[in-house]
């Protein structure tokens, strides 16, 4: 009895989403803080010592320094879940901000991860997608993994996850973009 009644209800949901996004389709659309998350990137990543993916990376620019944030999908599916989140942080900003030590553990460097050849800028002709990586190649990245492999659902345990071909700098290393930037 309660199977037919769990189904009564989401056949009733469907059909009400049905309605009102039928009569919406034609109604303005509002700025929400999801828009914009419209380049596309795929890449691997390393999930609890995993190589894992490659992942659909949505992602928009927030500040011209740049900071960058992505919501990462396993497809591009509509119905694909929301697996992790990655912010992407200018050098200029991270360098001078997060010890060397917590770097190595939980960033990584973007011109280190884009000449391993495993990120792709998708959805844009040849010139665009390397103007793209070249600004992300000035950034440093950190990736909240969110929802567990093979898990029905997120379990609340965030995993901190990494580039593929990621290794430690040095602390000679961890300052030579300000050489770079002259």
């Amino acid at each position: 009895m309660r199977i037919l009644r769990l189904a009564a209800f989401c056949c009733c949901l469907s059909l009400m989403a049905g309605g009102a996004l039928a009569e919406d389709a034609y109604a303005p659309q509002k700025a929400t803080p999801a828009s914009g998350h419209d380049i596309h990137v795929l890449a691997p990543h390393v999930v609890d010592g995993k190589v894992m993916g490659p992942y659909h990376h949505y992602c928009k620019v927030l500040s011209e320094e740049p900071v960058i944030e992505c919501l990462i999908y396993e497809s591009t599916e509509p119905n694909a879940r929301l697996v992790q989140i990655e912010y992407i942080v200018a050098k200029s900003i991270t360098r001078e901000t997060v010890p060397l030590s917590e770097w190595n553990k939980n960033w990584h460097d973007h011109k280190q991860e884009i000449e391993t050849g495993r990120v792709q800028v998708l959805d844009l002709p040849p010139d665009k997608a390397k103007e793209v990586a070249d600004l992300v190649a000035t950034t440093d990245g950190i990736i909240y993994h969110l929802w567990p492999e093979s898990a029905e659902m997120p379990t609340g345990k965030v995993a901190i996850a990494q580039s593929v071909g990621h290794r430690n700098l040095t602390a000679s290393e961890y300052k030579e973009y300000e050489t770079a930037k002259k």
